[in-house]
């Protein structure tokens, strides 16, 4: 296993197959579907592998990959996970792998279609297996341009353009990678004046006493640039139309593991190289939580489109991941990961049978949608399943994250945490709604035409189904593994005191 490159098979694996359809003509749709379909689940299958093989009682970073790439620069190619970064390498390949089947029966441009999925995934991906700061900014450069390009050919929205939508969160995420960029920038500067050698190296970086005024500064500009891509309150606006006007496995992506690219951000670099700014910042960071929790969830209730539902939604949850990062402690971080994870398959489920529904239906809209529960049984399970952990219910994984970052964060943030907790009243409120609307009542004989969830299409529901439940019962595998390493993390942070040096 030592000699085997498994993290980069795993992250290259998608590219390697987008360009191997792209060597196929384009009227052969369904090998490159089986290419795309092959490929991502063997990354799925490879990041299990990691998951089972992972060391806890070792800790730290292990599968190491390293290969100087710029040595003016201090650029390496270097992954490597830890506790916290398999979470999210397991929660993207499953996504991945579910996305291809949820686009299984996309008609248009299908060559064009998957070669910008696969991209999207090996760029996902990159951002948590790397643990250079340089190759994670390159790899979260390349998620930008296939989802601007898949939401204005293949999305769909009534509210807003396709244009408008793709052209909105491509924006909002280059003002927050801009803001990043600034941050990395003065990183390198610094940290090359105390080396007299330029790294790029998160662990080297985490290892200098930056001062207390240069943490600070720095991390509100991390805090802002990962705020944004984590849709924190009040930076939030872009997303619930990226996701209405995205096509399912773009608003899947987004939503599953795109935006957890902010939180993952803000815990692997922002608290890891700069704890004494995370310290400063955190009190804004959970007041504007709240906003996320309370405003969103507001909005949910007044919403009629499903996609704009889930979108703001998120919205809500993501507030429920930034206290818990706010908190800054080890419960409160294990329960901000967790959540990501549980979010992201929650998420991804739901978008995945709404694309389903819509695509049969050509209708979004809660009000002209009834009593679908006699038609399509099988997606109402799945719809089901999607809205109980949303909403928090207990034996399903999102209860674990929610009920792990309430009680991390009431230590810290007692006022704060108390607001927080009535977000879930307001989110069994829309969720209930919106599914007794849609699934239950009478029959409504204009709906007997449509068929239920067959064949692949099951694929989606089987497989993030299984995640929300599993994860539900049986959390205590994750739970181990996020704990193993977040405790560097806070060992890190009880490390670096007030007034460094640089």
């Amino acid at each position: 296993m030592l000699n085997f490159p498994i993290l980069s098979v795993t992250l290259f694996l998608p590219i390697i197959a987008a360009i191997v359809i792209l060597l196929i003509p384009r009227h052969q749709e369904q090998p490159i579907r089986i290419i795309a379909a092959v490929a991502t689940l063997i990354s799925l299958m490879l990041s299990i592998i990691v998951f089972f093989n992972y060391d806890q009682s070792l800790g730290g970073i292990q599968f190491i990959e390293k290969i100087i790439w710029t040595p003016d620069l201090g650029v390496s190619y270097a992954l490597g996970v830890d506790g916290i970064s398999i979470p999210m390498l397991v929660l993207t390949t499953l996504i991945g792998f579910s996305a291809v089947f949820a686009s299984w029966k996309i008609k248009e441009r299908v060559k064009e279609f998957f070669v910008l999925l696969l991209i999207l995934l090996t760029g996902v991906m990159g951002t948590f297996l790397t643990t250079d700061l340089f190759i994670f900014f390159l790899f979260y450069e390349v998620v930008v341009i296939p989802i601007y390009l898949m939401v204005i050919m293949w999305g769909s929205s009534k509210r807003v353009t396709k244009e408008y939508a793709g052209m909105k969160l491509t924006i909002y995420l280059l003002i927050g990678s801009a803001f990043l960029l600034i941050g990395i920038i003065m990183l390198f500067i610094q940290s090359y004046l105390a080396f007299g050698t330029p790294t790029m190296d998160i662990f080297a970086l985490a290892n200098l006493p930056f001062g207390t005024t240069f943490q600070i500064v720095v991390f509100a500009l991390m805090a802002f640039g990962f705020g944004t891509l984590l849709s924190m309150f009040p930076f939030h606006a872009w997303s619930p139309d990226g996701y209405a006007g995205a096509p399912t496995a773009v608003s899947m992506i987004h939503a599953g593991v795109l935006k957890k690219i902010g939180g993952y951000g803000l815990i692997r670099i922002g608290i890891f190289i700069l704890p004494v700014g995370a310290k400063v910042i955190a009190p804004i960071i959970a007041v504007l939580a709240i906003g996320n929790i309370i405003y969103a969830a507001f909005i949910c209730l007044s919403q009629k489109d499903l996609k704009y539902i889930v979108g703001y939604s998120s919205v809500s949850h993501m507030g429920y991941v930034l206290i818990g990062v706010a908190a800054l402690n080890l419960i409160s971080l294990n329960g901000a990961i967790i959540m990501m994870f549980a979010h992201g398959v929650m998420a991804a489920l739901f978008f995945a049978l709404i694309g389903n529904l819509y695509e049969k239906s050509h209708t979004r809209n809660i009000d002209e949608l009834g009593g679908l529960a006699h038609q399509m049984p099988k997606l109402a399970t799945g719809l089901m399943i999607a809205g109980l952990a949303s909403l928090g219910l207990p034996g399903l994984v999102n209860f674990v994250g929610e009920f792990t970052i309430f009680v991390g964060a009431f230590s810290t943030f007692k006022v704060l945490t108390i607001l927080a907790v009535s977000g879930i009243i307001f989110t069994a409120v829309y969720i209930l709604r919106t599914l007794g609307t849609v699934l239950f009542g009478p029959r409504k004989e204009e709906w007997d035409h449509l068929e239920d969830l067959q064949g692949v299409e099951m694929i989606p529901l089987l497989v993030l189904g299984a995640a929300i439940i599993i994860g539900g019962i049986l959390p205590f595998g994750l739970i181990d593994l996020i704990n193993s390493g977040v405790g560097s993390l806070i060992a890190q942070i009880g490390s670096m005191q007030m007034g460094g040096i640089l």
